[in-house]
């Protein structure tokens, strides 16, 4: 991980102080989805779900009619179980889940695939040198158990101090509401969604910030196209987090 931040992540006073004028809230919570926008698994995490799925209930890989982007487990088990003829009982979820931690975790130690995606590393040192740093957090369609085997297995893991996981609910917009909460308490006091960076790689990231009236950043490091993500009108749009500036970006800037 970088230790220093570079010089291109300065902004000019004037701006700082012309944000403050203004009555713009700094954010206080940044919240970021992992696969496309913090990770790239290299498709391990799909092959997972396909090896969960033909050992544990001997149906063949169906993973080719779903699109993953920007969901949550729970929903992706439950269309999968759809495709392959699998009563979708909570049982037979909590078995695919186990299984599916299991072969993540194996494909990912064999796998030499992958990585953190463009600027992560940058871009989270440069938020922990801002002067008053902002709460760090994670908002995922991953269960918690997913969700960390693959960021420690990418070195990321201990870089956030809170989430909202798929294990709290199958819906990512009430995930939403959820991490907020959760951001809020650790900075004791409720935040307001102006106060809240939502980062993301598709057009459901951009919704569920939109559920929660947070600030959104999209990166076209994921499947989305870059014209599909301006569509769904994020605040800004990136092609990677190698150009993202944290300091305007927690002040508000209409440019990073």
């Amino acid at each position: 991980m970088m230790s220093e931040v570079s010089a291109a992540a300065a902004v000019p006073a004037p701006l700082v102080a012309a944000l403050a004028a203004s009555g713009r809230r700094a954010v206080r919570l940044v919240l970021f989805d992992i696969d496309g926008t913090l990770i790239r698994t290299g498709g391990v995490g799909v092959l997972a779900f396909a090896r969960a799925l033909t050992s544990t209930f001997g149906r063949p890989d169906v993973t080719d009619r779903i699109r993953f982007g920007g969901r949550t487990d729970p929903s992706l088990v439950r269309e999968l179980f759809g495709h392959a003829g699998v009563d979708p009982t909570p049982e037979n979820l909590s078995r695919f889940l186990d299984a599916y931690v299991f072969w993540l975790d194996h494909l990912l130690t064999e796998s030499r695939n992958g990585g953190p995606c463009p600027g992560v590393q940058m871009f989270l040192e440069q938020l922990r040198q801002l002067p008053q740093p902002p709460t760090v957090g994670l908002l995922t369609g991953n269960i918690r158990l997913g969700a960390e085997i693959k960021l420690r297995h990418y070195g990321l893991w201990d870089a956030f101090e809170m989430g909202a996981f798929a294990d709290d609910d199958a819906d990512r917009n009430r995930l939403a509401g959820i991490a907020r909460d959760r951001g809020s308490a650790l900075c004791g006091r409720e935040l307001t969604g102006d106060e809240i960076l939502v980062v993301g790689d598709t057009p459901l990231d951009i919704e569920c910030g939109r559920a929660i009236g947070a600030r959104v950043l999209a990166v076209a490091t994921g499947g989305a196209r870059t014209e599909v993500l301006r569509e769904h009108r994020p605040d800004w749009l990136l092609p990677t987090l190698e150009e993202a500036n944290a300091e305007a970006l927690c002040a508000g800037a209409a440019v990073v």
